[in-house]
């Protein structure tokens, strides 16, 4: 079988997001012999753009599998247009207000209920819910990506989160009863942080990057969902937003049950290479030949960080950014695509940006 693995250009200036298109198969042949996945859609504008290239580089208008990772909606928002424009097979995506009755009793509000807890999930994640109103306007099949999941061929393998370990998220999620305001000026201090940037130096030998602190990504961020590819051998790993915790369970799970993670041919790289996503301990795991990231044309220096880029550099990855363009990563023995040429590639930074 082969394979190619698109990323789309998402956001401007600054911004970033995940739009993704996979297809594995035999890919000269039929349609039929071909599973075709869209893995998170960005903005609106990239949705449109993940359509046009399914319908011209893939021959098709169909898609077997649309996953949305989490709820943000740089992830997500692109998502309704692939769902109204496109037969869709199947949405993998999370349902958080399905999982009201099993955490609404860890608030001290007496008040929370259930159904007042659904309600609350529906309107803050907005972008995730109409996914699912979309879906069941369309009867598209919706399934929740928990730890274990496979396909029938065996060829998606969902990594994380457990059940359990989303659960234990939702209670952390944007605006729940008891956390809008600490999530509030939390989210204000890492902004000043970002702002605040000054450089080092960084050397081959020296490792600058640390491991992040527990929790220092958003819940809905560590409840992406992480999926393994494995096609005649070779292992594609897309991780959302997926912070250190999260990675870490992922690379237990994989570990229990036979898989390796440190021999990946490609590793779709958790929240455009931000450094609080991942640290040594997860990359001394989780390593690949070829890694992309998707970051807005102007996102640098935050996105992509350089400690990360340079971790990944020194643990043998060859490194690609979208930062405005398109991306095209093929199985080896999949012909050139006419047109397309080969992307710039990450060098090691001498200076990196300052803890």
């Amino acid at each position: 079988m082969a394979f190619e693995i698109d990323f789309m250009a998402v956001g401007e200036g600054e911004r970033s997001g995940d739009a993704i298109a996979l297809r594995f198969g035999n890919l000269s042949g039929p349609r039929t012999e071909q599973t075709i996945c869209v893995i998170d859609g960005g903005t609106k504008d990239s949705g449109e753009a993940l359509v046009d290239h399914i319908n011209l580089y893939y021959g098709t208008n169909s898609v077997n599998f649309v996953f949305n990772t989490h709820p943000d909606s740089d992830h997500a928002s692109g998502l309704t247009v692939v769902l109204e424009k496109m037969d869709c097979g199947t949405l993998v995506m999370h349902r958080p207000w399905e999982h009201s009755e099993h955490i609404h009793h860890l608030f001290d509000d007496g008040r929370v209920t259930p159904n007042s807890l659904a309600g609350r999930m529906e309107r803050n994640l907005t972008a995730a819910h109409d996914l699912e109103k979309i879906a069941f306007d369309m009867g598209i099949q919706i399934v929740e990506p928990f730890q274990g999941a496979t396909n029938d061929a065996g060829t998606i393998r969902v990594l994380g989160p457990s059940i359990d370990y989303y659960r234990s998220l939702l209670c952390d999620f944007r605006d729940m009863p008891e956390l809008a305001a600490e999530s509030f000026y939390t989210e204000i201090l890492k902004s000043l942080m970002d702002r605040a940037i000054s450089w080092v130096d960084e050397t081959l030998e020296v490792e600058t990057l640390t491991d992040p602190p527990v929790n220092s990504v958003s819940a809905e961020n560590n409840s992406s969902c992480i999926i393994l590819f494995t096609i005649d051998g070779h292992k594609l790993l897309f991780t959302g937003d997926a912070g250190s915790d999260a990675l870490i369970l992922a690379s237990d799970y994989a570990q229990s049950i036979g898989i390796a993670l440190d021999d990946l041919y490609f590793l779709h790289v958790p929240h455009h290479g931000s450094k609080r996503n991942m640290g040594p301990k997860v990359l001394n795991r989780i390593k690949a030949t070829t890694a992309f990231i998707s970051a807005g044309k102007e996102a640098e220096p935050k996105h992509p960080s350089k400690r990360v880029t340079n971790a990944l550099v020194r643990r043998g990855a060859t490194i690609c950014v979208t930062a405005g363009n398109g991306l095209l990563k093929r199985s080896p023995e999949h012909p050139l695509r006419a047109g397309w040429s080969a992307a710039p590639v990450v060098p090691f930074y001498w200076k990196v940006e300052e803890n």
